[in-house]
């Protein structure tokens, strides 16, 4: 059978990616990236069919027999822990006439079975029977009839990955130095973390990059439209003070950022905020001293893998009158849903051996700040929805229509390069710097120009 390639890139999308290359050097990216029809198909295939995709998080599938529907790009895929205890990412298509075999978004089972002709398959994606199989398959192979699965599937600190590219570098590699943040985050306590509830789902009328980008490190717009979530005493830090941190691009595509006290006696949230008496028993035996002297200083963790897995840390409270601000953890996806359309889904953690009391005053302090019906989501979706709707826009296709990404180019702000920083990547101080999101684009334009199995240099 001959092997096959994935398609070029028609020629306006080539031409969009070559303008991102040549216009990052000058702080620009055409505006037609988020909305274009012909992007959007080429990055199904060349992002999302080739990146390591985060899928769950394994406190979600504790038992046996648990599972979760979850997407990579906009195909769905069921995350099963099977009878031996193993993780699997399916595709959830029947072998025999490519039927959806999940209908449930979790659950616990040990077969999926076909609604078709009744296919049955078990939690590993094993094809174990089928109505009548003597009659109607006799000596046929059921062992090459099983679900398609994941060509890789990882799992680190917990969170699962997987991408459908069997050429894809391993994910700790495809990190590179993100993993030296993901570890003081998700490793600051060796316990680890764990889900609080079933994500939120909901549907924008935008493009996934607007959340890609603002993760990655967007804290210019915290002033203006976050304001209001200031003056109610929502986050605890004034917004000057707030803007003083770092801009780090961790490894090509990888970025994020640190609110952080320049000295560790500073007044002020440490550890992101969470209770003393949570960080004074902290077991940090999995980080080294560098890691934990930055989380003891720090704010505010905001940062984006690429491509769409969003990670947040700091200290929230959905009422300034009655709750003091407590540490809120949660790591969210854009799925992209065509061009036009990105559905969010938002999960919030706990690290383990925090009290039900804290657990439950942080998931609340998230819904009440971070989630569908919270004070800074309400006000960062209708600025994208805006965003993806000019990306559509004739006039800018027709008027090469450029945005703005300069901040923290030489000469263009305060914002300069740090060189004594203990931990890998690309560093700036403060975070009035845009760096972070330049670096997010040119992976994604080197990524979208790549030939099958070629992957972009992954060093800086």
């Amino acid at each position: 059978m001959t092997a096959i390639r994935e398609p070029s890139l028609s020629p306006r999308v080539r031409t969009l990616m070559d303008r991102i290359e040549s216009g990052l050097p000058e702080g620009r990216i055409p505006a037609s990236i988020f909305g274009n029809a012909e992007v959007h198909q080429a990055e199904l295939r060349k992002i999302f069919g080739r990146a390591w995709v985060y899928m769950a998080h394994e406190s979600e599938i504790e038992a046996n027999g648990d599972y979760v529907v979850r997407r990579i790009g906009e195909d769905s895929f069921v995350v099963t822990r099977d009878e031996n205890g193993d993780i699997h990412v399916l595709f959830d298509a029947c072998k025999h006439r490519g039927v959806q075999i999940c209908r449930a978004d979790s659950g616990n089972t040990s077969h999926f079975r076909c609604p078709y002709h009744g296919w049955t398959y078990s939690s590993d994606g094993s094809l174990v029977g089928a109505p009548l199989w003597k009659n109607a398959f006799g000596t046929m192979s059921k062992a090459d009839n099983g679900l398609a699965k994941a060509a890789q599937v990882e799992s680190f600190h917990g969170l699962i990955f997987a991408t459908l590219d069997p050429g894809a570098p391993p994910l700790r590699e495809y990190l590179g130095g993100m993993a030296w943040y993901m570890d003081l985050l998700f490793g600051l306590d060796k316990d680890g973390v764990e889900v609080l509830g079933k994500p939120q789902r909901f549907v924008l009328d935008a493009n996934w990059k607007s959340g890609a980008d603002n993760f990655s490190g967007d804290d210019y717009h915290l002033g203006t439209l976050h304001k209001s979530v200031y003056a109610i005493g929502a986050f605890p830090v004034p917004f000057s003070e707030n803007m003083m941190g770092y801009h780090i691009q961790a490894s090509p595509g990888h970025s994020l950022s640190f609110s952080m006290a320049e000295d560790a006696d500073e007044p002020g949230p440490k550890f992101f905020g969470f209770p003393e008496s949570l960080a004074e028993n902290f077991d940090t035996a999995n980080i080294s001293g560098h890691q934990l002297e930055v989380a003891r200083r720090s704010r505010v963790f905001v940062g984006n893998v690429f491509p769409n897995f969003s990670i947040l840390a700091l200290p929230m409270t959905e009422d300034g009158a009655t709750h003091a601000p407590t540490g809120v953890l949660t790591v969210r996806c854009w799925q992209p849903k065509g061009p036009g359309q990105v559905e969010m889904w938002n999960w919030f953690l706990g690290y383990k051996n925090m009290t039900p009391e804290q657990k439950d005053r942080a998931y609340r302090a998230g819904l009440g700040t971070f989630s569908l019906g919270g004070a800074f989501e309400m006000d960062d979706t209708e600025p994208w929805i805006t965003v993806g709707r000019t990306g559509r826009s004739v006039a800018a296709e027709l008027l090469d229509f450029e945005l703005n990404y300069e901040m923290g180019m030489p000469g263009v702000g305060m914002a300069h390069p740090v060189q004594d920083w203990p931990g890998p990547g690309k560093v700036y101080w403060t975070r009035y710097e845009e760096g972070v999101q330049r670096n997010m684009y040119a992976y994604y334009a080197d990524l979208m120009r790549a030939e099958p199995g070629q992957w972009p240099e992954h060093e800086f």
